[in-house]
């Protein structure tokens, strides 16, 4: 059987089958991206060692300890997406939930200041249109205004933001918003969340890394020196957020904007009638009842609300837990006296890239960085939705620091035909 036939087998079955190991790659940050790139190093038989600073992998994705399960950050899968399905074909999916239909009922819009059940008509013929008319060259509020009118596209900026936590989405290009948009709405809804937290997703692919002996060590952190150290015995991938990245490179060219947002998680005692998600199309902001479709996240009788709400480069904190009030008054009546928990963070420059019209997933730094090191994470060149970018990202990097050993130990395969 060829090199080539194994790796179709593999994903084709989610089992993997070693190939021989073929020398050391080391990987910095064991968030997904870096989790990714571990596991298929490792898959393609080359000897991992994966490097993460804190003492919990994650990175992102890591989830709250004690009574209330919160993600850092409203996160969910979708699972039309390549992360599900590479996922999918290695049993690390997992068990997940999906918005129990009843729930979809209690979606809720602020719209001119009031609460309604139901979007403008025009931001839902909007999400319909195909991303691909959308031009990458223009702003998403001038061109949806040229399809729908500005009250509708402007409507579905704000809706779109659940995906973009960007203060503006209307400034942005609207190949980029529109592809965002599309998936956001579409019906029956994407989202998946995995059970108990994206923690256990997180434990699941840990595991399976470990399983194909990839060395995982906590705890770890890497410098500019150490990491010089590391690259002489093999490729390095590094994936971190970009900031991190660009010191650790001492790299000044690792610089793409994302966006800054508010985060706010609490939770309140149950009530009947609470919303199940609150989306702001007066200006960026959502609310999601977590325990809608996953009880498990807060004690009996209790409901985990996260939110997030984008705010501009000079505006301060206080704006946004300011209309996360404001949401919660209208969403979640008596929440004051019903809170139990809170907890409030600002997320600046850790949301994921966004691009700005004239450029697209391609213009972001590069997977490849010269010297056998190699980039990952969610600003870097790789195309896909939030944690996809990630996903693809740490998934090129470890094919190409797979090559890389191959290439230095002079074995000839091309992972270019896998």
């Amino acid at each position: 059987m060829g090199h080539r036939e194994r790796t179709e087998r593999t994903e084709r079955t989610g089992r993997t089958e070693r190939t021989g190991r073929t020398g050391d790659i080391h990987v910095v940050g064991g968030g997904l991206a870096g989790l990714t790139a571990a596991i298929t190093a490792a898959e393609s038989g080359a000897r991992v060692t994966l490097h993460e600073g804190h003492r919990a992998l994650g990175g992102r994705a890591r989830t709250a300890e004690g009574a209330y399960l919160a993600n850092e950050g409203p996160h969910a899968l979708y699972h039309r997406g390549p992360f599900c399905t590479w996922l999918a074909r290695r049993d690390l999916f997992g068990p997940v939930v999906s918005v129990p239909p009843l729930e979809m009922l209690r979606f809720r819009f602020r719209r001119a200041g009031a609460l309604r059940k139901l979007p403008p008509a025009a931001l839902l013929r909007l999400s319909r249109r195909n991303p691909r008319t959308a031009p990458v060259d223009s702003g998403f509020l001038e061109w949806g205004t040229g399809q729908v009118g500005e009250e509708g596209a402007r409507a579905a900026s704000n809706f779109v933001a659940a995906a973009l936590f960007h203060h503006d989405p209307g400034t942005l290009s609207a190949r980029f918003v529109q592809e965002r948009l599309h998936r956001l709405a579409s019906l029956p809804p994407e989202a998946r969340y995995p059970a108990g937290g994206w923690a256990r997703l997180v434990e699941r692919m840990a595991a399976h890394a470990r399983g194909l002996g990839v060395t995982v060590e906590t705890g770890s952190r890497v410098d500019t020196r150490t990491l010089g150290e590391l690259a002489r015995t093999g490729p390095v991938i590094v994936a971190t957020s970009l900031d991190a990245a660009r010191a650790l490179l001492d790299d000044a060219s690792l610089t793409w904007e994302s966006g800054r947002t508010v985060l706010v998680d609490l939770a309140v005692r149950t009530r009947r009638g609470d919303a199940f998600i609150v989306s702001d199309l007066d200006a960026p902001g959502w609310l999601e009842r977590f325990t809608a479709q996953d009880p498990s996240l807060a004690p009996a009788g209790e409901q985990l609300l996260q939110g997030q709400f984008a705010i501009g480069p000079k505006a301060r904190r206080a704006e946004g837990v300011a209309r996360a009030e404001a949401l919660l008054d209208l969403g979640f009546p008596g929440w004051r006296d019903r809170t139990t928990w809170r907890v409030e963070a600002l997320a600046d420059g850790r949301t994921g890239a966004v691009d700005r019209p004239g450029t697209t997933w391609r213009d972001r730094p590069s997977v490849v960085r010269g010297n056998d090191v190699f980039l990952a994470g969610d600003q870097v060149a790789a195309p896909g939705l939030l944690s996809e970018v990630s996903f693809t990202s740490g998934l090129e990097a470890a094919m190409l620091a797979v090559k890389a050993v191959r290439q230095r130990s002079g074995s000839g395969v091309d992972l270019n035909r896998t």
